[in-house]
């Protein structure tokens, strides 16, 4: 079986549950009071695909303005990115355009762009219509 090796960052706001996300599917286990994280954090997740054993670096980045600056030492040579927002707060949708156009500015490889809308769980806080928010998967 050969092993191929990938690189994932996750990019968002603060707040949209991209670090709960991360350790939910490498951990399988959630924990509902997750510290904010400072920087970045580092996951690894192991997988079988078809006739592949699967490595995958997971970057999760710090989601506060003050960390956002670091953000290019992450997602540089990564081969996707994870686009992180919160389905109840519309402003972390809004904020996923300059996320997409900062990528397409610094980033000169080709990269998967996967736009995920967090937190589906609170229907009724619901901010960002189900057709705008609805899964993507961006080539660029």
């Amino acid at each position: 079986m050969k092993t191929l090796e990938g690189k994932v960052v996750a990019l968002g706001s603060q707040g949209v549950g991209k670090t709960s996300m991360i350790v939910r599917y490498t951990s399988r286990t959630f924990n509902k009071h997750v510290s904010p994280t400072i920087g970045a954090s580092f996951f690894t997740c192991k997988f079988n695909m078809e006739n592949a054993r699967i490595l995958l670096q997971v970057w999760d980045t710090a989601g506060q303005e003050k960390f956002k600056s670091m953000a290019p030492m992450y997602y540089r040579n990564a081969n996707a990115a994870m686009l992180v927002f919160d389905l109840t707060r519309y402003n972390t949708f809004a904020a996923m355009k300059g996320w997409v156009a900062e990528l397409r500015r610094k980033v000169e490889e080709t990269m998967v762009l996967v736009l995920i809308g967090n937190k589906s769980d609170l229907r009724k806080e619901r901010q960002v219509d189900a057709e705008e928010g609805s899964p993507r998967i961006i080539v660029s």
